[in-house]
């Protein structure tokens, strides 16, 4: 077990930019760059009509197809130009038909799924001293030890705290877990339409196949993230706030001095709060990461196979860039309420990131799929 990765790598967490960048007193809408594929004079499919989907049990029925994964190119930015090579190249994919939970799968859901099998999620397991690299042993906690999740920001009652180090807002807490988020004192109740946070790949996985679902694929995922919408920038289109209209929960204010809630929350949201896209999905950007079944690497899409991919053969470190070094990496997408556009601006369909198979957060989630 490789406890080193929990305790060394909180500055390194999924939502985190190429660097920080200081922020500008007037924000302004990002656009990519002239010429780029994604500029906003690019042609545009007509998204499907939710309406005109399958919808059953709260998911939906996707036909499937081709469209364009993946970006290429520059944002210009307020905050400066931005650009995500880990996104690119652009390619031409195609996926089969699939069906696809209408939301992140909830705390009232994942606690079903708690109570029918007994399962143990990997943030509530003790672990044992030993278990600690030797140079760390002497900070840890007095009494019983945990897995436990690596929480941004929140103390025990919800509360922001105003640190300005971006690492030191990053803490890993022993008492953290699906049922206590934000750790000790903290509690799902009164959140049970919230998505599951604090969980791994393998308790998401385990969920999946307890429900008869399965995890997407990101090729999938992306598919259903865009709505239906070609060479867009986020799930609604071009611009983040069509008529002056949050459309997902990201972070507004100063990045990450101050979280001014301008979109009506602070920290994760409920489900269903903010509009669905084309295929009538909620939360398809912003709120909680969610995870996908293929294992991440940053140059993936060089090689990638334009028909149905199920991503790479091997996991990449994201900490140290290194083929199949350490803990197991698999894809996140979507972004979370800690995504800023002067720092992560990963609120976006073709937007990738990482979880390794040890460090669960408080904004990382997932939805699932089937056959």
């Amino acid at each position: 077990m490789k406890r080193l990765l929990l305790l060394s790598s909180l500055a390194l967490l999924p939502c985190c930019g190429e660097k920080e960048k200081k922020e500008s007193a007037t924000p302004a809408p990002a656009t990519p760059a002239a010429g780029s594929p994604s500029s906003p004079a690019a042609t545009a499919s007509a998204p499907a009509s939710a309406g005109a989907l399958e919808t059953k049990d709260g998911m939906v029925h996707l036909p499937g197809g081709a469209y364009t994964m993946g970006h290429e190119g520059v944002f210009h930015t307020a905050y400066g130009d931005k650009e995500f090579p880990e996104e690119g190249p652009e390619h031409k994919v195609t996926v089969k038909a699939f069906w696809i939970d209408e939301t992140e799968v909830t705390n009232t859901q994942f606690a079903a799924f708690v109570k029918a099998t007994n399962y143990v999620t990997f943030a509530e397991r003790r672990v044992k001293v030993e278990d600690f690299p030797a140079e760390a042993r002497a900070s840890l906690p007095a009494g019983e030890l945990f897995n436990g999740a690596i929480i941004f920001r929140e103390d025990a009652h919800g509360n922001l705290q105003e640190v300005d180090d971006l690492g030191a807002r990053w803490r890993w807490d022993p008492k953290a877990n699906w049922r206590h988020p934000a750790g000790e004192g903290s509690t799902i109740t009164g959140k049970e339409n919230y998505p599951v946070v604090c969980v791994t790949y393998e308790d998401a996985a385990a969920y999946a196949k307890w429900a008869g679902k399965r995890l997407p694929s990101e090729a999938e995922w992306e598919f259903a993230a865009r709505g239906g919408l070609e060479k867009k920038i986020y799930s609604w289109g071009d611009d983040l706030k069509p008529e002056g209209k949050w459309m997902a929960n990201a972070w507004q204010g100063k990045f990450p001095e101050r979280n001014s809630g301008e979109d009506g929350f602070k920290g994760a949201a409920p489900a269903k709060c903010f509009p669905p896209n084309g295929y009538g999905l909620y939360d398809m950007a912003g709120n909680v990461w969610e995870l996908c079944n293929d294992l991440y690497d940053p140059d993936y899409y060089a090689n990638c196979s334009p028909d149905n991919p199920q991503g790479p053969a091997q996991w990449v470190n994201r900490t140290t860039g290194i083929k199949g070094e350490g803990n197991v990496h698999h894809v996140m997408k979507g972004g979370s309420f800690l995504c800023h556009e002067s720092y992560c601006m990963r609120y976006r369909p073709a937007a990738r990131e990482a979880q390794d198979s040890e460090s669960p957060t408080n904004h990382a989630g997932f939805r699932c799929v089937k056959d």
